[in-house]
């Protein structure tokens, strides 16, 4: 198993990268997303890199700029597609055997692929998203709504410290009444730009997967806010519906937001595999 440290050259700014070699023609590249770098919580990618290549699949974790090892100004997720594009083409000078690229994210890494791929390109052969993030405030406050208050008003504990004195009711009231009211806030529909915003993201990520000629795979949690708001824009919204509908899904019932056991990590190798195996 044969991994070395390698580097990208930006416009004035390098980025850092682990490829990991292998000798398969589909290559998995790993963006990293949130405020962590390219070793991942509990050292989530350098695992999945190691895993995929004892299967003989290469793999390359990236830090985008501004984190890790890399230079430059942290970037928005939703203005990363240059680097994405710029660690593909380094992937395929470094494994030259290469034919096509799946595409790893997790959380707004996911989003930050779906966003790029309103810049299509033909080596991309396939997606993973984990749990992607849509967050905004109305999305959010419809969450919280069925998947935190409901969920405390049916716990016992919740009731125990209301009557025992326990819980400060105004304060909760009013938290509880301003999500509601967040939920019942209607938002206008964005469309997707050219230049993808805080307030228009979610509609470029909806673009690029609409796009997209390739196989999509997404695999979420349930024991996790984040994903649920992703499920229940799906849900909501037929063309996110429709999107989904046309991907492979696999649900993990009771796991985190980043899969922190080995049990959860095992089934994400498992099923991250599985899948690249599909794009052949």
């Amino acid at each position: 198993m044969t991994e070395h440290y390698i580097s990208l050259a930006g416009a004035g700014y390098q980025l850092s990268a682990i490829l990991h070699q292998g000798a398969a023609t589909t290559g998995v590249l790993l963006i990293v997303g949130g405020p962590q770098y390219r070793v991942g919580s509990h050292r989530q990618f350098v695992k999945l890199s190691r895993y995929l290549a004892a299967q003989g699949v290469p793999s390359m974790r990236l830090d985008t700029a501004g984190m890790g090892d890399s230079s430059g100004s942290k970037a928005a997720f939703y203005q990363q597609t240059a680097d994405i594009e710029l660690a593909i083409d380094a992937f395929f000078q470094q494994c030259p055997q290469l034919t096509q690229v799946v595409l790893w994210g997790l959380c707004d890494a996911a989003s930050a692929i779906l966003i790029k791929l309103n810049r299509p390109d033909p080596r991309v052969s396939g997606v993973i998203l984990l749990n992607p993030w849509v967050r905004q405030q109305q999305s959010h406050a419809k969450t919280m709504l069925k998947h935190y208050y409901l969920k405390r008003l049916l716990s016992r504990q919740f009731w125990h410290k209301l009557f025992g004195g326990g819980l400060a009711l105004r304060r909760s009231l009013g938290s509880f009444w301003q999500t509601l009211r967040a939920s019942k806030t209607r938002t206008a529909a964005a469309t997707a730009q050219l230049t993808v915003t805080e307030q228009n993201y979610v509609a470029a990520m909806l673009s690029g997967w609409q796009q997209f000629n390739g196989k999509v795979l997404l695999i979420s949690s349930g024991n996790d806010l984040t994903a649920q708001e992703f499920l229940q824009l799906c849900a909501d919204n037929p063309a996110w519906g429709k999107c989904l509908q046309a991907a492979g899904h696999y649900h993990i019932s009771d796991a985190s937001h980043t899969f922190s056991t080995a049990l959860w990590r095992e089934q994400v190798e498992q099923q991250s595999y599985n899948f690249v195996q599909t794009t052949n």
